[in-house]
């Protein structure tokens, strides 16, 4: 079943020597192309990495070289204006993508573009894992991959058939995303304490990695101080000028 499926991820982070065929990679994006995209702009695209000095260069600058180096398939996902800027100007217009609304429609149709591909790679068996460390060096895989102005990566997903099952990490309780009517600010104060001692359990008792941790703790931390500061001027370079 479809929800059986959605409910079983968990992220894959070692995988088997095989590389995926390309046949199966094209057919996972066409899969994505059939995601839902805003007034169907659909601003993504997609750079497979099969060149073997490209991806080590991919894998240094997002600084995660065993997930980009071992995986079967390697996938940077795209906001995309580029390429309607171009059928714009084939017809002899403009567009101005230059807006904050602009950057969050790209974002939004490259997530979704994204997740499609996600699911239909674990419907065929395959494991999956996100690669937001592009984001540590834009400009510079920008640069490796010729991306033109218009054109921001967004994060990487290596896709492999896996070499180990991770546990499926416990979500937080239904009742804590789910608000009837209105925003319930009250209930935290109880879900979150019982959602940390849900979370220590799973962290201390998993098959790899054991930590001594809580949820609360981990988002505090890392959520203390600005990320990736760098992305402003970035997507500013790139056209996204946040008007």
């Amino acid at each position: 079943m479809v929800i059986e499926l959605l409910t079983s991820h968990a992220s894959v982070r070692k995988y088997k020597d095989i590389s995926l065929p390309k046949e199966d990679v094209f057919e996972l994006i066409q899969a994505g192309q059939h995601a839902a995209t805003s007034h169907f702009v659909q601003a993504y695209s997609v750079i497979y990495v099969t060149d073997p000095d490209k991806r080590k260069k991919l894998a240094e600058l997002a600084k995660n070289p065993q997930q980009i180096l071992s995986a079967g398939a390697v996938l940077v996902f795209c906001a995309d204006y580029y390429r309607l800027m171009k059928a714009a100007n084939l017809i002899g217009k403009d567009i101005d993508f230059s807006s904050a609304e602009n950057l969050l429609v790209g974002s939004i149709d490259v997530a979704l573009f994204a997740q499609n591909v996600a699911i239909a790679a674990e419907s065929k068996g395959y494991g999956i894992c996100y690669i937001g460390g592009v984001r540590n060096a834009p400009e510079e895989i920008s640069e490796l991959l010729s991306l033109p102005k218009g054109v921001a990566p967004m994060f990487a997903m290596t896709i492999g058939v896996p070499d180990e099952a991770n546990e499926v990490k416990p979500r937080l309780p239904i009742e804590a995303i789910i608000h009837e009517n209105s925003y319930d600010m009250e209930k935290y104060d109880e879900l979150l304490p019982a959602y940390d001692d849900i979370m220590n359990d799973y962290y201390l008792s998993r098959g790899s990695n054991r930590k001594d941790a809580a949820w609360s703790d981990s988002m505090a931390d890392f959520l203390r101080a600005p990320r990736r500061t760098h992305m402003k001027d970035f997507l500013k370079k790139q056209g996204f000028e946040f008007n």
